[in-house]
């Protein structure tokens, strides 16, 4: 797929090589964007690249055809619902990632 920008590049991961939920958060105001609707965010975002891991990449679009949320009243509940839909479509790479949500850690 041809991106709008390089996922490893300054737009797409602020000069780091920076991942997933990260990249999403940061495209983010969290004084001035909330409430916000997923559907504007994809509009906005939609054909940004993610990197969920070191040889993955999606577009924003893409992970958010798992959020069930049509608006987010706050940073923390972007943050839940974008975790449960990263986590349910094998969107989230992090080892141990259930025991987070679980609370069995």
């Amino acid at each position: 797929m041809d991106w709008p920008h390089d996922p490893d590049g300054e737009q797409g991961s602020e000069g780091r090589r920076q991942y997933g939920h990260a990249v999403l958060a940061k495209k983010i105001n969290e004084e001035e964007d909330f409430p916000l609707s997923a559907a504007d965010y994809v509009e906005q975002y939609g054909d940004h690249p993610i990197r969920i891991d070191y040889e993955t990449v999606v577009s924003v679009e893409e992970i958010f055809g798992g959020v069930e949320k049509e608006e987010f009243g706050d940073f923390v509940e972007f943050h839940q619902e974008l975790g449960r839909a990263m986590r349910e479509n094998g969107y989230w790479f992090y080892e141990g990632a259930e025991q987070f949500v679980d609370g069995s850690a």
